[in-house]
């Protein structure tokens, strides 16, 4: 016997297999989302309501990071919930202090086991950001370095001068012995010239009567 289907029939068909299959599926990825959700909803109620979040929250919506990142170490000392840190991070991200930021967001991926394939990709996203700045920082503070001079050069010391130059008196001379003046000799050829006049003249050398030579009479004129 041949089965033959209407055009209606056949679609009427297709219409079911298509929802049955849809409502299989629906079954199946059902319970795989709701135990996801479920898994977050643990993972969120493990860390009990703290007033002050709300207060941090705010701070942080406000743009007060500062006021934030004192709460929210408070709650981190007193509950070690590394979620904490994350949001530690955030608030050193806003205030452009990279080295805290890195060093929170670095901590937090490492207590934070059960975190979703997203949430690590968006941290690492702030740690790459939180790098780069820190790279900026760096050679924004080398280029300020001021050049480096050269070592200046000691002067040399100047001779000491005394204060004044006191005159050593010329040495005396030293006394000639009177034999060797001239006024010495000077005299003493007078006193010689005067005594062989002397001795001439008592010697009658410069007589009249001296004038005639030996063996002869002279007479007066």
């Amino acid at each position: 016997m041949t089965l033959t289907l209407s055009h209606s029939r056949l679609h009427s068909l297709s219409a079911l297999v298509l929802a049955f299959s849809l409502v299989t599926v629906g079954i199946v990825i059902a319970p795989a989302h709701a135990a996801k959700d479920k898994a977050a909803e643990d993972r969120k109620d493990k860390r009990p309501k703290d007033p002050r979040e709300m207060q941090a929250r705010q701070a942080y919506a406000a743009g007060n990071y500062k006021e934030a990142l004192d709460i929210y170490t408070r709650l981190y000392a007193e509950k070690l919930h590394p979620t904490y840190l994350r949001n530690i991070g955030r608030c050193y991200q806003n205030l452009q202090d990279p080295d805290h930021a890195l060093s929170s967001f670095r901590e937090y991926l490492r207590k934070a086991k059960d975190m979703p394939a997203d949430e690590r990709s968006e941290v690492e996203g702030y740690i790459k950001e939180m790098e780069d700045l820190q790279r900026q920082n760096a050679a924004a503070a080398e280029a300020a370095k001021p050049a480096p001079q050269p070592l200046p050069v000691a002067p040399q010391p100047e001779p000491m001068q005394p204060a004044f130059v006191v005159q050593q008196p010329a040495p005396a001379p030293e006394p000639v012995p009177f034999y060797k003046k001239g006024w010495f000799w000077g005299v003493a050829g007078a006193v010689v010239v005067a005594g062989v006049v002397t001795g001439l003249a008592v010697g009658g050398v410069f007589s009249s009567k001296s004038r005639c030579p030996a063996g002869f009479t002279c007479t007066g004129n």
